[in-house]
């Protein structure tokens, strides 16, 4: 599903609009899905599992699924049926929330193989009565292609993603505004974009904040590149790609230690991990980013090694691997 029209198309791309209602738009991305997965030997989902899972069966084909985040926990942070962290969510009461993790895990259930970025969600995953040996660890893998040569604009932050509630950017702002002479450029677009950009305007931040909404891969990670740090200040996490990407470009993360975060970003070796939903000390971060050159040049020589092993080589071999093994 999309919010506009795909920026890049290495291969064919079909579509669902998100401004269709709901009860619209699941359904007739599962039909599109089945009639494409019918043409095919695997089906491959990297969300609406459910929609997924009715495809893959419609169509008699296999499916592999790879889980980016409790989709019932999403689901029930967007209807206001949950407010709490992840790993509370697994063992909430109540009728609704329930059925919400019932139909996740039965959707799942189909899948031959599901493919888990970082050993936190797995973890997570291995209580939900699915088949554990089903449950694979793929890391996300780091750019094969190197963002251009750029040089680091000083005391600039780079935040580079979909632009929601579970970034929590309002930090990111409110920090921004904290540290004299720092800017902030966001690379993407979001349910949230409106009402950050409002909130840029309360705080001040004019000329020190950018939007530039949704862009083509490689000058997201040309921003990446030329930035001081990538910022990500979510509230909560799996394995996020933009951390990979920033360090793979060379570029330090501060970043909050939720979900499997720490298991990229390691405190005063590549970046810096700052408590989740603190304005003032995402705040202390960049100011210290900004004043020390000695701290700013060590996190940036450990960067790009600290992900050398995420290569794509080896990440989509084993991906490939794995879709081989699913399609017989």
């Amino acid at each position: 599903m999309a919010d506009g029209p795909v920026t890049e198309r290495p291969c064919p791309v079909v579509t669902v609009s998100r401004s269709l209602p709901f009860p619209v738009r699941y359904p007739l991305l599962a039909a599109r899905a089945a009639g494409l997965a019918r043409r095919s030997d695997v089906l491959y989902a990297s969300a609406t599992y459910a929609a997924a899972a009715a495809a893959a069966r419609a169509a008699r084909r296999p499916l592999v699924a790879k889980l980016v985040s409790d989709p019932a926990y999403e689901r029930a942070r967007r209807y206001g049926l949950f407010r709490g962290p992840l790993e509370d969510f697994q063992a909430a009461e109540g009728r609704p929330v329930r059925a919400l993790q019932r139909l996740r895990t039965l959707a799942l259930a189909q899948a031959r193989t599901i493919v888990v970025p970082s050993e936190y969600l797995a973890r997570i995953a291995r209580a939900w009565e699915l088949d554990a040996g089903r449950i694979v660890v793929v890391p996300n893998p780091a750019p094969a292609d190197e963002p251009a040569a750029v040089a680091r604009s000083e005391d600039t932050f780079v935040f580079a993603g979909r632009l929601t509630e579970q970034k929590a950017l309002h930090v990111a702002l409110e920090a921004i505004a904290q540290v004299d002479g720092a800017r902030l450029v966001l690379v993407g677009d979001g349910p949230e974009r409106e009402r950050l950009e409002r909130l840029a305007d309360r705080l001040g931040l004019d000329g020190r904040v950018e939007f530039r909404g949704a862009q083509p891969r490689a000058a997201a990670l040309e921003a990446l590149a030329g930035a001081t740090a990538a910022v990500l200040p979510s509230a909560w996490e799996n394995f996020p790609h933009a951390a990979v990407e920033a360090l793979a470009a060379g570029t330090p993360v501060v970043a909050t230690p939720v979900g499997g975060v720490p298991e990229i970003v390691r405190d005063g070796e590549n970046g810096l991990l700052v408590e989740p939903g603190s304005v003032d000390a995402l705040a202390e971060a960049l100011r210290g980013l900004c004043a020390d050159a000695a701290l700013r040049e060590r996190l940036s020589a450990a960067a790009r090694p600290s992900v050398a092993h995420l290569s794509a080589e080896r990440v989509y071999g084993e991906l490939e691997r794995i879709l081989a093994e699913a399609a017989g």
